[in-house]
């Protein structure tokens, strides 16, 4: 840490601070990309099976 610290002219605080951010910024990607694909998949039916059932 200390090396990063004299190599990116931060404090570690900071280093600590923009690691943390970054991560959660991609867990939450993660989270969104993964809720879509949840929801892509409950509402994916093909045109039988929406029609399924239907009396027109």
């Amino acid at each position: 840490m200390e090396n990063f610290s004299k190599i990116l002219k931060k404090d570690k605080t900071t280093i600590v601070n923009e690691a943390l951010e970054e991560y959660f910024v991609q867990e939450q990607k993660k989270l969104l990309e993964k809720n879509m694909a949840d929801e892509n998949s409950l509402t994916n039916l093909d045109f039988d099976e929406f029609w399924e059932g239907v009396e027109v």
